[in-house]
């Protein structure tokens, strides 16, 4: 068995610090594909010439290519898909509240965070500006500049006895000052932390993040704690093995595609999400055999597989009765194919086939995670990207605990073994 590369969870440690956002994450996402020879896409909706390496970046969301020099319409895909978004607090587009000589910042829910796990904790600041010619600019705070404050016990003496209940309306307006609010604090705060004049900035979209960075934690340094693991593990992961498969082989035997996609924490309805035209676009463009009719056992079709890689659940300790007992996901236990028999995962057996093929090809261990009855099952980009395209789709991740709060935690072997199973995966010299 592959041994545990660790030195892969500190490049993703890395990877989430510089991208408190998803409008950061796709850029550096966009960074590590120059870097490695992938150019920006031109403006021609003409397909993509063979043996091409090209990238697009809108918003949030970031695609790459990479063309095999003969294709042809036998050639088959493989992709590997992500999103770059996660739970959080979004700043509302005029944040300047406050109250009892407290400056406050007004915010929204974005996704199914949990609420407790951004109280008390130092926040910063992170997202775009978007400036009254049309341009965009990023900017990050990542020092303390923010904190939700939480009610001491003295005055709510039953809290540990029945739990906190939050208002989000009510209770999650963070502080970040005292003395008199001002409209347009914030944002003449936020331009001059971006260079630009606040007068030029025409509209905003913002989060708040936590600002301590990742850590290694345990005995022997074999947990990582930091924020966004849901889903940066997976845009990591699925990068690193997309860039370690093209240049294996310069993509002979596939067309490979990787997709980091935005909104998938509110349900991917949106023009950068995985339900939006972007991916199709992109297969239009670079398969050729996409969208044509063909028999089931053309090589186009049985070749062809999408990775949906999103985050899963790792049994909780001191929760497992929310988990089946013959599917445990263990952290450092390896990635994590996932099974739902209502399609919320569209794993089938085909896949799992496949992915076994692949896990011992890349010398990795492998786990299966199937949800209780009586507990309802998440969802991922899977299903959309299944039903959009009719490629054969499996769902994939690594296992996190604490999932959707504001800091999580996996095993620091998980992130090298993600990498590496989709980068034999993804191989063109990988015969499914």
């Amino acid at each position: 068995m592959m041994k545990p590369d660790t030195s892969v969870a500190l490049d993703l440690a890395d990877f989430i610090a510089s991208a408190p956002s998803p409008f950061h994450a796709a850029a550096e996402a966009e960074r590590r594909l120059a870097a490695a020879g992938f150019a920006p896409v031109g403006g021609t909706a003409l397909p993509s010439a063979a043996g091409a390496r090209e990238y697009l970046v809108r918003d949030g969301a970031v695609i790459a290519w990479a063309v095999p020099a003969g294709v042809t319409e036998d050639t088959p895909a493989r992709v590997v898909a992500a999103h770059t978004d996660s739970p959080v607090l979004k700043v509302k587009p005029r944040p300047d509240r406050g109250a009892a000589g407290w400056r406050q910042v007004g915010v929204e829910v974005y996704g199914g965070a949990l609420w407790n796990s951004w109280l008390d904790r130092d926040l910063g600041v992170a997202g775009r500006l978007v400036l009254t010619d049309g341009t965009a600019v990023l900017v990050n705070v990542g020092r303390p500049l923010l904190r939700v404050p939480q009610l001491a016990p003295h005055l709510d003496r039953g809290v540990n006895d029945r739990g906190i209940k939050l208002d989000p309306q009510l209770h999650l307006s963070p502080v970040w000052g005292t003395g008199d609010v001002r409209e347009g604090d914030l944002v003449e705060f936020l331009a001059a932390e971006a260079g630009v004049a606040a007068g030029d900035v025409a509209g905003h979209d913002l989060v708040l993040h936590d600002v301590t960075p990742p850590a290694q934690l345990g005995r022997d340094g074999e947990l990582l704690a930091a924020p966004r693991l849901d889903n940066l593990s997976s845009t990591h992961g699925g990068l690193a093995g997309f860039l370690a498969a093209a240049e294996s082989g310069g993509a002979d035997g596939a067309v490979l595609v990787y997709a980091a996609f935005d909104h998938e924490e509110v349900g991917s309805q949106s023009v950068t999400g995985a339900a939006g035209p972007l991916l199709d676009f992109v297969l239009r463009r670079v398969w050729p055999s996409y969208l044509v009719p063909l028999p089931p056992a053309s090589p186009a079709v049985t070749g062809s597989f999408c990775l949906s890689a999103d985050a899963a659940h790792a049994a909780h300790p001191n929760y497992l009765e929310y988990h089946e007992p013959e599917h445990r996901a263990i952290a450092g236990g390896g990635p994590v194919l996932k099974l739902n028999a209502s399609q919320r995962y569209p794993t089938d057996a085909v896949g799992v086939a496949a992915w076994a093929r692949a896990c011992e090809q890349a010398d990795i261990p492998s786990q299966v995670f199937v949800g209780r009855n009586n507990v309802a099952c998440g969802s991922t980009i899977g299903p959309a990207i299944a039903a959009k395209t009719g490629i054969r789709t499996l769902d994939i991740g690594i296992p996190v605990l604490s999932m959707h709060s504001a800091r999580e935690l996996c095993g620091t072997a998980d992130p090298g073994y993600l990498a590496a199973a989709c980068a034999a995966f993804l191989a063109p010299a990988y015969s499914v």
